[in-house]
């Protein structure tokens, strides 16, 4: 069985049924996770607008502390193809850049393009002491963290700070990069320290080459910020109460909505693993799961896994773009969430139309 209704194995079509009920009664759904393919972001998106409903990905601590900081004075951003062929030096802030593999692939060789080509690639580290087995030169972020050590940072590249400090040969480091790369975890940094590290950026651009690089978080949210952008023209949290897209970070984060008693449906996409919040367990939940148990939710539909079990358009980190995923294990004839999603849609127009024809008579 791939569908449950609290807890029952059913039919899938039953489930469906039960999941159009429950969203068709309630008043301020909230659609959350949203960790799943192009297609099924998108899907969830034109169903939000149907009936009313706020999005917010899972991705979205990680997401809005870069877009705050973008927002309010933009980013000079670059890719992993550009700083493996560019860049002189690499800058990892914190420990999450040491969890992926650019760094080790930046260090195996030298760039290839631009003014740095065949020259040396320098490879540092500021608040976190990165790996032993690959050759960096650490910094300590001090006792005030991360976001404190970055803005400290600024202030000695631009020259605000005299005198000897501990981050001064970084400071130096940076300015004399021929093609600089810092590489980050927003939420790792916060929206303060992205709002520090865009302006660094931009002090440095004012003499050399240098640019950030955001890790993708592991739940979509960089494919999610673009199907919204093209979707509303907005950023990921939106609600469509009033028929039309409304963007507010604060309202429409699914998490405060459930624990101040506003969201009493949510619909949980993660046909990709995410973590399943608390608050699905107070709000009556429909949840589209690649990998269900049959009690993460008042109806659980298991669908297809993107990427997997069929083809998808999902978040590529190495292009830093949506690109096609080919299927690893592909099924026979895989439920994509978005064709569940679109069921959804026209069962509750169809329930609407039904509403409004009977209460004409």
């Amino acid at each position: 069985m791939t569908a449950w209704i609290d807890g029952r194995a059913v039919a899938r079509d039953e489930a469906v049924a039960a999941a159009a009920t429950l969203l068709a009664g309630a008043r301020s759904p909230v659609f959350a996770g949203l960790c799943a393919e192009a297609a099924s972001v998108q899907a969830a998106f034109d169903l939000a607008r149907a009936i009313g409903a706020s999005l917010d990905p899972a991705s979205g601590p990680s997401l809005y502390a870069d877009l705050g900081a973008l927002a309010s004075g933009g980013a000079m951003t670059t890719t992993p193809a550009e700083t493996r062929g560019r860049a002189d030096m690499v800058l990892a802030l914190g420990a999450a850049p040491w969890a992926t593999d650019l760094l080790g692939e930046v260090t195996a060789d030298r760039p290839v393009r631009g003014r740095a080509s065949g020259k040396p690639r320098a490879l540092l580290a500021l608040g976190a002491p990165g790996d032993g087995a690959v050759q960096h030169v650490a910094y300590p972020a001090g006792e005030a963290g991360l976001a404190a050590a970055i803005g400290l940072l600024r202030g000695l590249v631009a020259g605000r700070i005299a005198g000897p400090h501990p981050l001064a040969d970084l400071a130096t480091r940076l300015r004399e990069a021929l093609y600089g790369v810092i590489l980050y975890d927003p939420a790792e940094i916060g929206a303060l320290g992205a709002e520090m590290l865009n302006g660094l950026v931009k002090d440095l651009n004012e003499t050399t080459r240098c640019f950030a690089l955001p890790l993708g978080d592991p739940h979509q949210g960089r494919a999610v910020a673009q199907i919204a952008a093209w979707s509303t023209g907005q950023g990921p949290r939106v609600g469509f109460g009033r028929g039309y897209p409304e963007h507010d970070p604060w309202r429409f984060d699914a998490g405060r909505q459930a624990e101040a008693g506003e969201a009493d449906a949510a619909l949980w996409l993660a046909a990709l693993p995410a973590p399943l919040p608390s608050w699905t367990r107070i709000v009556p939940t429909v949840a589209l799961l690649g990998a269900p148990k049959g009690d993460e939710a008042q109806v659980v539909i298991g669908v297809g896994v993107p990427g997997e079990a069929f083809g998808a358009a999902l978040w590529h980190p190495r292009r830093a773009a949506i690109a096609w995923h080919e299927a690893g294990a592909p099924q026979p004839e895989p439920v994509a969430a978005a064709a569940i999603l679109a069921d959804l849609q026209a069962r509750l127009s169809s329930t609407t139309t039904n509403s409004e024809r009977s209460a004409s008579c």
